[in-house]
């Protein structure tokens, strides 16, 4: 389909040849003046029948858009994961304003409150639900794979630092992945001042019209409980995730996998 952007000249069916002066993606709402008006038509690209002026149509899914890309990292990471970097972790926490949720890629130990930063690794729903790209020179609507090699390309030195295993993570991440998605992400935005951590991982559904996630309870991810000492934790990671064997995890060194939580 050709791209769509103000100036570009459409055909509807009421109103004739016009051209467009405005473009919410987001919502498929666009703002488009016919003829000789002065006034701008408010017009929405799954109902209204816009066309191209050679009579393409122009055409809009009429599902509700993603508000928040954390869906769609979680399946990158989940197949990088797959691939042998299991040290990729994402991270992910309300705004102080609630409306919308930050994220943040990291990767080499797991240390979920120094976690290092590097740029393009992270972001906020805020820009995306404008601009639904998540920074590392990838495009509107790329596949999981896409946005798995692009951003091997935009840092392979921060790639190359998630490359080994972590195999208690990676576990405790399939599991969530294989609940939440395509639906629903989690968030680790969790305050001791706010009172004793939650039994349960908090679910957030990542665009409009989606029903409370109804799903069973999720755990933290291994370790969290560790991180804060004094706090009630019912439900552990042990008994909710499928249970593995008693051998003993090794890293790529050598290391415990679980060294660092």
């Amino acid at each position: 389909m050709k791209p769509i952007a103000p100036g570009t000249v459409i055909f509807h069916r009421h109103r004739g040849y016009g051209v467009i002066t405005a473009v919410n993606l987001m919502t498929g709402w666009i703002s488009a003046r016919f003829g000789s008006e002065m006034r701008t038509l408010d017009l929405n690209l799954s109902t209204d029948e816009v066309q191209h002026a050679d009579g393409e149509p122009i055409l809009f899914r009429r599902e509700p858009p993603d508000q928040m890309p954390h869906a769609r990292l979680m399946a990158m990471v989940r197949q990088l994961h797959r691939a042998g970097y299991q040290r990729l972790y994402l991270y992910s926490w309300p705004k102080p304003s609630g409306l919308h949720w930050r994220w943040h890629l990291f990767t080499g130990p797991r240390n979920w409150m120094e976690r290092p930063w590097r740029e393009g690794w992270y972001g906020s729903g805020a820009d995306y639900i404008f601009n639904p790209v998540m920074g590392w020179g990838d495009a509107p609507g790329e596949t999981t794979e896409e946005l798995a090699s692009t951003l091997a390309q935009f840092d392979p030195t921060g790639m190359a630092q998630a490359l080994g295993r972590d195999e208690d993570h990676t576990l405790w991440f399939e599991t969530v992945c294989e609940a939440l998605l395509p639906d629903y992400t989690f968030s680790l935005g969790w305050d001791k001042h706010d009172g004793p951590i939650p039994d349960a991982l908090p679910i957030i559904p990542v665009r409009r019209g989606v029903p409370p996630y109804a799903g069973p309870p999720l755990p933290w991810p291994p370790g969290w409980a560790k991180l804060w000492i004094g706090t009630h934790l019912a439900t552990t990671t042990a008994t909710l995730l499928p249970k593995t064997s008693g051998k003993s995890k090794k890293g790529p060194a050598g290391a415990e996998s679980d060294a660092v939580r």
